[in-house]
C-alpha cells in the first residue's frame, strides 16, 4: 500500500468515529497538517468527505453510496452460508435462515436435519408470522406501532393447542423476545417440534434476518433444545459482525 493511499485512509476510518478538525488528523496520522490538509482536499473533491462551516471535517455522501453497495453486494444468504452450515454439523439439527420482505416471513434457506424425522419446510415457503420463532424475531424488531398494526391484521389459524390466537398475547411475546433476545416455538406450528431463533443484526443494527434450530421431540425435549441455545447466539453473533454490526457500539 502506498503510504498516500494508507493515510487517505487513516483519515476516513478515524472520521468514521466522529467529526475532527484538521490538527486533530494531523495529530492522529503522526504527518504535518499540510500533508493532511492535501489528502483532505483530494478527499473532499470526489466526495468522502466534507468540511462543515467550523472547519471540521465529516464524512461525506460518497461513503454512504459504497457502504450501501458494500452491503448490497454481500447478501445475507452468502454470509451466513458457512455461519449456519458449521451449526448444521455441529448440533446434527434442522437449520433455517428467514427474513421479512414484504409483510411476509420467508425461509431463505435450509440445512436439513440428520434424523429420519424432520420438520416439512423448504426455501421460499411462507412461516405463519403469529407462531413460528424466525418470525417472532423478525416482527420483535420492528416499532411498536407497525407490531400492533401486524397483530391486528393477522389470521390467528391454530395449529396446535400452543398457538398463540389473539393480537393481545402476540404483542406480550413479541416484547419478551425483544427484551430476552431471542423466541422460541413451543410446538405452536407443528405439536411435535421445538424451534429457537435469534436475529442476525446488519450494520444499522437492525435485524436483517434471523436463524433457527428446529427439533422433532422425540430427538430432543423443549429444555434440551434451549441447551443448544449458546450455540445458536454464538452463530448468529458471528453472521451479524460479517454483515457489519458492531457489538456494544451504539447504532442511532
Amino acid at each position: 500500500m502506498s503510504q498516500s493511499v494508507g493515510r487517505a485512509l487513516r483519515i476516513l476510518i478515524d472520521l468514521g468515529e466522529g467529526p475532527r478538525s484538521l490538527d486533530e488528523l494531523a495529530a492522529t496520522i503522526e504527518v504535518h497538517k499540510t500533508t493532511v490538509l492535501r489528502l483532505l482536499r483530494t478527499l473532499e473533491e470526489e466526495g468522502f468527505v466534507y468540511r462543515d462551516g467550523s472547519h471540521r471535517y465529516h464524512l461525506g455522501a460518497r461513503m454512504f453510496g459504497l457502504a450501501g453497495s458494500a452491503l448490497e453486494q454481500r447478501e445475507i444468504r452468502g454470509m451466513a452460508t458457512p455461519h449456519l452450515a458449521r451449526l448444521n454439523r455441529a448440533t446434527g439439527q434442522t437449520v433455517h435462515l428467514g427474513v421479512y420482505e414484504g409483510g411476509e416471513v420467508v425461509y431463505l434457506d435450509k440445512y436439513d436435519s440428520r434424523h429420519p424425522i424432520r420438520m416439512y419446510s423448504r426455501i421460499g415457503l411462507r412461516m405463519p408470522l403469529h407462531c413460528t420463532a424466525i418470525a417472532k424475531v423478525l416482527l420483535a424488531d420492528l416499532p411498536e406501532a407497525e407490531r400492533r398494526r401486524i397483530a391486528e391484521t393477522i389470521d390467528y389459524t391454530s395449529f396446535t393447542g400452543n398457538t398463540i390466537t389473539t393480537p393481545q398475547a402476540l404483542m406480550a411475546e413479541l416484547a419478551g423476545v425483544a427484551d430476552q433476545g431471542y423466541a422460541l416455538d413451543d410446538a405452536e406450528h407443528e405439536a411435535f417440534i421445538t424451534c429457537v431463533a435469534a436475529p442476525i443484526r446488519d450494520a444499522s443494527g437492525g435485524v436483517a434476518a434471523a436463524a433457527s434450530l428446529s427439533v422433532p421431540h422425540v430427538v430432543l425435549d423443549r429444555d434440551q433444545v434451549l441447551e443448544l441455545l449458546p450455540e445458536l447466539l454464538e452463530t448468529v453473533r458471528a453472521i451479524s459482525a460479517d454483515c457489519g454490526f458492531i457489538e456494544g457500539k451504539s447504532h442511532g
